[in-house]
């Protein structure tokens, strides 16, 4: 069975560094998995170490240039052709295969090639043991949908009651939208000695699922700075480390 993680929240709470992390724990256990950047604002790469030629962006988009110029070649169906780009532009890795997102939808209506790609990802999806999705910063991703069939969500937020809000929105939009997830959980960033007690106390007043407290760390940050891959830190690291044991958990 795939089991199908989603990580979210806003920008600049450390969702991609969290996506990051847990995909090294989680290759400790299996390399048959599939990493999938969802967000417009691409950074999931850099921080696992791989070089992206293309995107699904890049294949919707000539995809219609095709379609607007009548050049979809003969016997080819638009789905069809969608599917076989999808296989060839998945960045297969030691540890894991990573597909991204990309750009947006320019102009012109998307519905019908947004549904087919979901489904071509759904499919690729089972071929996997786990599937870890970081996702675009804020709601969008589930009111537009491209969130669905997820077993566990995680959002990540910072040390905040206000980063707490935003989780307590997500879940509850997720409700209002009928989106089911198995488990939904929450992970405070960034938190030190003096909040640990007061995160924990806002998470069990606003009815959240705490499962991890990290805190700030140095080696992280000059790993951002510089540019180094994420994917690289020492397993020693104290957040790395606790990251390791929400995938334990999870």
């Amino acid at each position: 069975m795939t089991k199908i993680i989603a990580i979210s929240g806003k920008g600049g709470t450390g969702k991609t560094m969290f996506s990051t992390l847990l995909v090294k724990a989680l290759s400790k256990k299996t390399h048959n998995m599939l990493v999938v950047d969802a967000d417009p604002d691409s950074n999931l790469p850099e921080t696992l170490g791989v070089k992206v030629e293309k995107t699904i962006g890049d294949i919707r988009e000539k995809l219609k240039q095709l379609v607007a110029n009548n050049k979809l070649p003969a016997g080819i169906s638009k789905q069809d052709y969608l599917q076989g780009k999808i296989y060839e532009i998945i960045v297969e890795t030691e540890n894991f295969d990573l597909l991204v997102m990309g750009r947006p939808e320019g102009s012109g209506c998307y519905c019908s090639v947004n549904n087919w790609l979901r489904q071509i990802v759904d499919n690729l999806a089972k071929s996997y043991d786990y599937v870890i999705i970081d996702t675009e910063a804020g709601l969008e991703h589930l009111s537009r949908r491209t969130t669905q069939n997820v077993d566990t969500m995680i959002v990540v937020t910072d040390a905040s009651k206000r980063g707490l809000g935003t989780a307590k929105r997500i879940k509850k939009l997720a409700n209002d939208l009928e989106i089911k997830f198995k488990d939904i959980y929450v992970v405070a960033n960034k938190v030190n000695d003096e909040t640990k007690d007061i995160v924990e106390k806002n998470a069990k007043e606003l009815g959240l699922n705490l499962i991890g407290k990290l805190p700030y760390n140095e080696e992280i940050s000059k790993y951002d700075l510089v540019g180094k891959p994420l994917f690289d830190i020492n397993e020693n690291n104290e957040v790395y480390k606790k990251v390791e044991e929400i995938a334990k958990s999870l």
